[in-house]
């Protein structure tokens, strides 16, 4: 029955767990022994000016962790959003605490810039318990190896101030460590992933501005993520030849990822946006079964060919979902748009997607290079179930009355009815969003325009 007690306690709310162990002698005990404690504004419902939360933030930590039993305590979060005046001697305090009590999951969150978090914190005992592990807004100096951090799975960094070489002062010993995130470290150019990191399989970095290299040794990643990076970076992956699924924007050239990455099986991406087209790929993506191309928003134009990503289609003979997502501005795009015939539309050399099952163009709009595009997917994907078509952009959506002649859907039956090809009798054509035929009434509404199935 207590164990019961104890657990629908360790469910509850912070402020609501404290008032429980106020009027009941089993909760208390249950208080001192809570498994996990966030702390924060919210959490403890602090209110006040800013100097009083601050101050009262730091009476409230230190009660909760003088009369915590240090049993049992699995997770420790500290979120200091705001409060840089508090010392660096509490901070200290708190964490040596939580971590002699063998905190597993330990999260620290908007701390200052200032704070130098000390590396023999983690210790013996105290570093080995650990196996979550995320800093925000902090600095934090490997200068040895302390031989700690062997139960670490997970790793997230994000702004904190530290170098590739002192990373690589930390991960030697993180035998365990399976994922691997970092965000805003601007200090890092070099990053190496030693041999050792035998279950490192998922690794995301974003927003290291000033990183360059990529060195992998780790054998079994499967799940790489590259976002906005300043620099197109290298990478060798060495080994890591079981690389299934990559997320990349403005990271590196896609170009090479055919050779770097010969079983890939999914990429998400985006468009470089120097570029008008997309050059031919080629090298095959063998593996390749789902692809999802965003365009920025600075490479968005009337002039920029879309039927060139085609070239993607080709190289990957094995895909099966396409989606295309179209940054668009602001308010829809009316100039410009085709409105000559049919016959004047491009044709691509002969490919066949036997494999392509559904296809997506997300923020479509009637420019002649994107009615280029669905048209090559709908007359060479034989095995075509559903390519949807967004309107979302569609100024029918904005104005009321618009001329009919601009509507997005209109053009949509004007150039496609009849496209779908008749050896695919379920394929279907869809259109998605707002757009209503150019009516004074729209609704937001999905449906086939035309197709084998409803």
């Amino acid at each position: 029955m207590q164990d019961i007690l104890y657990h629908i306690h360790s469910l509850l709310p912070l402020r609501d767990a404290a008032r429980a162990a106020c009027v009941s002698h089993a909760f208390l005990n249950s208080w001192r022994c809570r498994p996990n404690l966030c702390l924060s504004t919210e959490t403890l419902g602090l209110k006040g000016s800013h100097d009083k939360r601050c101050m009262d933030f730091t009476i409230t930590v230190y009660h909760i962790l003088k009369q915590h039993s240090r049993i049992g305590l699995k997770t420790f979060q500290l979120a200091m959003y705001g409060y840089y005046s508090i010392s660096s001697c509490h901070l200290d305090s708190w964490l040596h605490l939580a971590l002699t009590s063998g905190t597993e999951e330990l999260v620290l969150e908007n701390t200052s810039m200032k704070y130098n978090l000390p590396l023999s914190l983690f210790s013996g005992k105290s570093g080995n318990s650990i196996r979550y592990l995320h800093l925000s807004f902090c600095t934090f100096r490997p200068t040895f190896r302390l031989g700690c951090f062997r139960s670490l799975k997970k790793l997230h960094l994000h702004n904190v101030s530290i170098t590739g070489d002192e990373l690589g002062r930390l991960l030697p010993d993180s035998v365990a460590l399976e994922k691997l995130e970092l965000a805003h470290c601007k200090e890092i150019i070099c990053l190496k992933i030693p041999h050792v990191l035998l279950r490192l399989s998922c690794l995301n970095v974003a927003v290291c501005h000033n990183l360059q290299v990529i060195k992998n040794e780790a054998p079994n990643l499967s799940s790489l993520c590259f976002e906005r990076l300043r620099n197109l970076v290298h990478i060798s992956l060495g080994e890591a030849l079981h690389v299934k699924k990559l997320e990349c924007f403005k990271a590196f050239d896609f170009m090479q990822l055919p050779a770097i990455l010969p079983n890939l099986e999914a990429l998400t991406t985006d468009l470089i946006y120097q570029m008008a087209s997309v050059p031919s790929v080629h090298s095959k993506f063998s593996q390749l079964k789902y692809l999802n191309i965003s365009v920025p928003k600075e490479t968005h134009g009337l002039v920029y060919d879309y039927l060139s990503v085609a070239s993607f289609l080709d190289a990957s003979p094995a895909l099966e979902t396409f989606i295309l997502r179209i940054h668009v501005p602001e308010f829809p795009v009316q100039h410009g748009l085709f409105s000559g015939g049919s016959s004047h539309l491009r044709q691509m050399p002969e490919h066949r997607y036997g494999k392509l099952k559904r296809a997506e163009i997300i923020y479509f709009y009637p420019t002649k290079s994107l009615l280029e595009l669905a048209n090559h997917v709908l007359e060479t994907a034989t095995s075509l179930e559903c390519l949807t078509l967004d309107t979302s952009s569609c100024c029918c959506r904005w104005r009321r009355g618009s001329n009919p002649a601009m509507c997005y859907l209109e053009a949509i039956k004007r150039y496609f009815e009849g496209k779908v090809p008749s050896t695919t009798s379920t394929a279907r054509l869809d259109v998605k969003g707002p757009c209503c035929g150019g009516l004074d009434d729209y609704t937001w509404q999905s449906f086939t325009v035309f197709g084998g199935r409803s």
